[in-house]
C-alpha cells in the first residue's frame, strides 16, 4: 500500500474538465468506464454531480481513478420505521440536533484504473474525500453517504462506512460515514 503522505505527493485530484482523456480509463468495470466516457459530462453540466479525477502531479495525459459528489441528505424516509431514524438520530446528535434531515454529500461513483488497483488508492481517496469536506466545511455537511456494490461493502465497512439500514438483498446498500469521526 502506498503510504498517504508519499500518495499526496505524487498524486492530484482535480475538477474533471474537457482537458482530461476519459476514453483511455479502464477499471475493469464497463458500467463506471462508460459513466466516465458517455455520461459524467451530462451530469456536470446538469449540475447533478461533480466529477473528479486523479492523475500524476503535474501529468494530465491519463486518469488514474474517478469519483463523482453530490449534495445529499440522511433523513427520516431512508428508513423502515420513525423507531429506526430516532435509533439513528440518538446514536449520533444530542437532543438539540434532532432534525428530519441531516446534510451529507454522496460519493455517487467512485473507480481506480486497473493499474492502481490493490494499492490502496480507494482507500486514499476515501481519506482524500473525508479531509476534504472538514478541513474547510463550507456548507454544513455531516455525513459522506454512498450506495456501494454488494461486493465492495466490506471495502467500505474497513474505511469506517456503516449500514444506513439492516444489510438485505438489494444489488447496492446504503452506507454512511459520519464527518465527526475524521481526525485532522
Amino acid at each position: 500500500m502506498i503510504p498517504f503522505d508519499e500518495f499526496l505527493r505524487n498524486y492530484d485530484v482535480k475538477k474533471l474538465d474537457e482537458r482530461f482523456p476519459v476514453s483511455d480509463f479502464d477499471c475493469g468495470d464497463e458500467d463506471l468506464n462508460d459513466f466516465l466516457k458517455k455520461e459524467v459530462f451530462l451530469y456536470k453540466e446538469q449540475l447533478l454531480a461533480m466529477p473528479y479525477v486523479l492523475t500524476k502531479k503535474d501529468d494530465i495525459s491519463k486518469i488514474l481513478a474517478y469519483f463523482t459528489l453530490a449534495n445529499d441528505k440522511i433523513s427520516v424516509t431512508d428508513f423502515p420505521s420513525n423507531s429506526q431514524f430516532n435509533k439513528f438520530k440518538k446514536e449520533n446528535f444530542n437532543k438539540e440536533k434532532f432534525l428530519r434531515s441531516y446534510p451529507s454529500v454522496k460519493i455517487g461513483r467512485l473507480a481506480i484504473s486497473k493499474e492502481l488497483q490493490g494499492q490502496g488508492v480507494g482507500t486514499h481517496l476515501l481519506r482524500f474525500i473525508k479531509m476534504y469536506f472538514v478541513a474547510d466545511n463550507k456548507t454544513g455537511c455531516r455525513f459522506i453517504t454512498l450506495d456501494a456494490y454488494r461486493g465492495a461493502t466490506d471495502f467500505y465497512k474497513r474505511n469506517g462506512f456503516n449500514f444506513l439500514q439492516k444489510e438485505d438483498e438489494n444489488p447496492t446498500q446504503l452506507m454512511y460515514f459520519d464527518l465527526v469521526n475524521v481526525g485532522l
